[in-house]
């Protein structure tokens, strides 16, 4: 990335990744509530509101298939404890123990540490919401040189908006308003190379708060950073039906196709963010990643403008692809435009179509021809489990 994404990338990443925990913890909570897992309990002649009894939570992440056991089960809960989401209804235990004590959510009864980075995320939310809840003419299809973005802002009349719903009392304190979100990886410029600015610039929701977040990403770890060259080593994995010595053909059009050891496909979201390349966790395997076509598959590069010149080579297919539990099953690699660079013949992608070499055009309607793979990966990690992909390949292919 350039101009302000060279700046804010790695603080915007650690802020995104402290938004996931906030909004995870408090899908979980509302579906507590709905499942009448949380309510009002007595115990030595004390009421108790608004808990829960850790042993009965540990078999309802277990039942819905959230953990595969109880010690991961109370992980994932000690990650909300840690991170003061949850806590002991008598503040008594600093580990959440899988026995019959009460916990509660900290915004269930006014006790959550509203720090300055927690009420950006619970203002952007709120914000996000407002947006999505009613017909809004502010999010449109706008261009900005001469690349078409889908559900785009304008600064200022963003401003206007957020003025309108008193969200802040001065022009000026709501640009700052916006400076931030963009600053917490809640709001981005188009192509990421201006701050939030009072003007005519366009602007998109980076984070989608409503995507369903599984409680095992709380677990995951991000992935070690891989260097900006785009010929870096990727790997693709493929989970084993038993668990055993399977094998992946690594997807290529030219003579290079190489078998490799499988371990378990992991989802996009599970564990490697925005890097480009999706492979499981170290947390859950211990076999060491096996790389496979350093080089990319594509012969040549192609820019934007030769994919989209009237009567050219290229023909433009739309895919609608669903993750499974384990994730898309493709990797993206490149830069203006990115491209496939492999597909797990098993997946979902392969399943909608999807081959390598097509180069990537739209992402949920969202144009991406000038964004690299770091960011696409970013746009389809934050958005829905289905994913719409747009791609051009040779008619000829």
């Amino acid at each position: 990335m350039d101009g302000i994404g060279n700046t804010m990338q790695k603080k915007a990443a650690e802020l995104e990744r402290m938004a996931e925990v906030l909004v995870t913890g408090e899908q979980l909570r509302l579906r507590l509530h709905e499942a009448k897992v949380i309510k009002d309990r007595r115990h030595h002649l004390r009421t108790y509101p608004n808990c829960f009894v850790a042993k009965e939570i540990v078999d309802w992440l277990i039942e819905h298939k959230e953990a595969s056991d109880r010690d991961t089960s109370i992980k994932i809960m000690q990650k909300l404890l840690d991170q003061s989401i949850i806590h002991h209804v008598c503040d008594e235990h600093k580990e959440f123990k899988d026995m019959k004590l009460f916990y509660r959510f900290r915004k269930d009864d006014g006790t959550f540490p509203l720090d300055s980075e927690a009420k950006v995320f619970m203002r952007g939310q709120r914000i996000y919401e407002k947006l999505m809840n009613t017909e809004n003419p502010l999010l449109q299809t706008r261009e900005e040189e001469g690349v078409t973005y889908e559900r785009t802002l304008v600064a200022s009349e963003f401003i206007d908006w957020l003025l309108q719903e008193g969200e802040m009392p001065t022009r000026e304190e709501t640009e700052q308003l916006g400076r931030r979100l963009l600053e917490h990886g809640i709001i981005q410029h188009v192509s990421n190379k201006h701050h939030f600015v009072d003007g005519g610039l366009l602007y998109q929701f980076r984070m989608n708060f409503r995507r369903r977040r599984r409680l095992m990403e709380l677990l995951n770890e991000r992935c070690r950073s891989i260097p900006e060259n785009h010929d870096s080593p990727f790997c693709l994995r493929k989970q084993g039906s038993e668990g055993g010595n399977t094998s992946f053909l690594s997807v290529s059009p030219t003579k290079e196709i190489k078998v490799v050891s499988a371990v378990r496909r992991s989802s996009m979201s599970s564990s490697c963010g925005s890097s480009g390349y999706y492979s499981s966790s170290p947390t859950l395997s211990s076999s060491p990643p096996v790389l496979c076509n350093p080089k990319s598959v594509l012969k040549r590069q192609v820019s934007p403008e030769e994919l989209q010149t009237p009567g050219g080579p290229y023909i433009k297919k739309t895919f609608t692809i669903v993750g499974d539990a384990v994730g898309w099953g493709f990797v993206v690699r490149g830069s203006k435009p990115c491209h496939i660079q492999a597909v797990d013949p098993g997946g979902p992608a392969a399943a909608a179509g999807m081959k390598v070499c097509q180069f990537v055009v739209a992402v949920n309607g969202m144009n991406v021809l000038n964004l690299d793979y770091r960011t696409v990966s970013s746009l389809i990690l934050t958005g829905p489990r289905t994913v719409v992909m747009e791609v051009m390949e040779e008619a000829d292919y």
